[in-house]
């Protein structure tokens, strides 16, 4: 439960996100606002592990950096600013089940039953958060939302199938890196000089970076690690939950009655799909680290669990 502890400051850190972008950061400069993202939070945690990508990391970067930074997070500027905190948020939920399917042939986990119900129960909270709680919702923010999501799952699911036997951090700061430099020409080409960046602003840029960059990948990279990728994705469910709360205590956004009770669901979802204790359990529940391998079976004491 540590893994799903520490993986859960991810999605809390990018339900965050939506609501900074949002009321701080430049609406017209999605370029720039992504390459100020990822940049500086590449070049942190490279501070903190000196390491050079090898071998097959250089390239291996690159496309991840393309996939999990560049394009992802241009996606999520154009769709925080585009639409309320608690919508922008709560369209990533459909994402565990995207997860699971991907990751099927990618890293043969074949997705379990109560991993799909769970899935199923988040995308249905979804659904009636924005299908009946939501009037005049922007069409091209959901678009974007919808998007960031699909890429983001290949991109994670890519990560867990070449993350064996590298440093988290390491890879997390060559993704990062590689993404914000994609990003800087591309975004002076497009978009001219960099935006002003005011007090204010620069903060948002700093909390953006550090903490819902820096920090919740690393987090969320090494549940990846030492989670199967299902149960990854619905922890992501807290992400819409953190945008909801987040977007109706600060920024006075109104929530309906539906919206709660999807709500409620995408936090059933969350619940119902995380891993119990170890018991009788099939070994693609089991952590990246064998735990009951290591010992030879022993009959039950009263200090077991069961």
């Amino acid at each position: 439960m540590r893994w799903v502890a520490l993986t859960a400051v991810a999605p809390v850190a990018w339900g965050t996100n939506y609501f900074v972008t949002h009321e701080f950061l430049p609406a017209d400069r999605p370029l720039y606002g992504a390459a100020l993202r990822a940049l500086p939070a590449g070049l942190a945690l490279l501070a903190l592990r000196r390491r050079r990508p090898h071998g097959a990391w250089w390239w291996r970067s690159a496309v991840l950096g393309l996939l999990n930074m560049s394009v992802f997070f241009v996606l999520v500027y154009v769709a925080s600013q585009l639409l309320p905190t608690s919508i922008a948020s709560t369209v990533m939920a459909a994402s565990p089940l995207t997860m699971m399917l991907i990751a099927w042939p990618l890293v043969s986990e074949r997705p379990r039953t109560a991993h799909l119900a769970a899935a199923a129960i988040g995308l249905g909270g979804v659904c009636l958060m924005l299908l009946t709680g939501v009037k005049g919702v922007s069409v091209p923010g959901i678009l974007a939302s919808a998007a960031a999501m699909l890429v983001s799952s290949f991109g994670h699911t890519l990560t867990k199938r070449w993350s064996a036997g590298t440093d988290v951090l390491a890879s997390t700061a060559w993704q990062l890196t590689a993404g914000g430099l994609f990003l800087l020409p591309v975004a002076a080409a497009v978009e001219g000089p960099p935006p002003a960046l005011s007090t204010p602003i620069l903060l948002a840029f700093g909390y953006v970076a550090l903490v819902a960059t820096a920090l919740a990948f690393a987090a969320w990279f090494t549940g990846l690690r030492h989670l199967p990728a299902g149960t990854v994705g619905l922890i992501g469910l807290l992400n819409p939950v953190t945008g909801v709360l987040l977007g109706t205590a600060v920024a006075g956004e109104v929530v309906t009655v539906q919206q709660l009770c999807g709500l409620v669901l995408v936090l059933a979802g969350v619940v119902l799909g995380q891993p119990r204790r170890v018991g009788r359990r099939d070994s693609s529940q089991a952590p990246a680290r064998p735990i009951s391998d290591e010992r030879p079976a022993q009959a039950p004491s009263v200090r077991d669990p069961l």
